[in-house]
C-alpha cells in the first residue's frame, strides 16, 4: 500500500490582502481627518462662546468657589449651633 501524504496549503490571494490593507489605511486617514476637523470646529465654537461672555470663566469659577465655601461654613455653623443647643438642653 502506498500512502500519499497530502499537504494542505492555504492559497491566499495577495491582491485582495493588499487591497484590504490599502483600504484600511485610507479609512484610517479619512477618519483621522474627520476627527481633527470636528475638534477644530468644537474648539472654535468654545473660543467664540468664551469671547462673548460677560464674566470670564476664571472669574465665574472663583465666584462659585467663594459661594461654595460660604455655604459650607454656614452649614457647619448651623450644625454646630444645633448640636450646642441639643447638648445644652440635655444637660439641664
Amino acid at each position: 500500500m502506498n500512502h500519499h501524504l497530502t499537504q494542505n496549503k492555504i492559497d491566499i490571494d495577495t491582491r485582495l490582502v493588499t487591497t484590504g490593507a490599502v483600504l484600511t489605511v485610507a479609512g484610517t486617514v479619512v477618519a483621522g481627518t474627520g476627527m481633527i476637523i470636528a475638534a477644530i470646529a468644537v474648539l472654535s465654537a468654545g473660543r467664540r462662546l468664551v469671547r462673548t461672555m460677560d464674566v470670564p470663566p476664571s472669574q465665574q469659577a472663583a465666584q462659585q468657589w467663594r459661594r461654595a465655601k460660604e455655604a459650607s461654613l454656614a452649614g457647619l455653623q448651623a450644625w454646630q449651633s444645633t448640636s450646642d443647643a441639643q447638648n445644652g438642653s440635655a444637660a439641664r
